[in-house]
């Protein structure tokens, strides 16, 4: 039950019947002489300062609540995936630099779609959405198998094609089986820019574009 909250100025304008029942709604005893009109009074007064310090120092610890809250959820919240797709039918998720599972396909009739992690099977299905569905499930819930991390991990050809696909996500740009393109100004049509790629460990840019400090070599 809410109640007026009165000030001194006020209540001093009542009369003693009036501050008594005032004093029982807030359920206010006093002390010292309850035949003068100031003893009602600061009694009154003193029970409201009290009932609003409770209110202040509830409503802090409900900030201070859903601060601790909100700041374990940013601890916890996973990093978002990029996938890279190295062909048709091989498909690697790496959170940041480090790949947390890989899909590929094989020849069984059924369910060739095969979630990877640490080189085992984890999870197979008959589609790649349905194998991608249950990473990107288990690594939100964490209940995604660990990936086993190397003493000290190589960059990796795949790593470098994840940071590649990355950049071209920044500038707009698409990664298609033969190449790299974007969309022209003038028709909206798709332009090739050049083609990224690998020969003998030699990372090579066609001329064209610039991408992440990736140049021709």
């Amino acid at each position: 039950m809410t109640h007026p909250n009165y000030t001194q100025q006020a209540l001093s304008r009542y009369n003693l019947p009036r501050l008594k029942r005032i004093a029982a709604e807030l359920g206010v005893t006093p002390t010292g002489d309850k035949r003068a009109i100031d003893t009602w009074v600061n009694a009154i007064i003193a029970h409201q300062s009290t009932q609003l310090q409770k209110v202040d120092n509830q409503a802090l610890a409900q900030t201070e609540l859903d601060g601790y809250i909100a700041d374990q959820a940013q601890a916890i919240a996973p990093e978002p995936l990029t996938i890279v797709e190295i062909s048709f039918d091989h498909h690697e998720y790496y959170a940041g630099n480090q790949m947390i599972a890989s899909i590929t396909h094989d020849d069984n009739l059924t369910q060739p779609w095969v979630v990877m992690v640490n080189g085992k099977e984890v999870f197979r299905a008959n589609t790649l959405m349905r194998c991608d569905r249950f990473i990107c499930t288990h690594y939100k819930d964490g209940t995604l198998p660990v990936q086993e991390k190397e003493a000290t991990p190589p960059t990796t050809e795949n790593q470098i094609m994840a940071h590649i696909f990355n950049e071209c996500q920044n500038y707009g740009f698409e990664i298609l089986d033969d190449g790299i393109y974007t969309h022209d100004t003038e028709d909206g049509k798709l332009r090739k820019l050049g083609e990224v790629g690998c020969t003998d460990g030699n990372w090579w840019l066609k001329e064209g574009c610039s991408l992440g400090g990736y140049k021709k070599g």
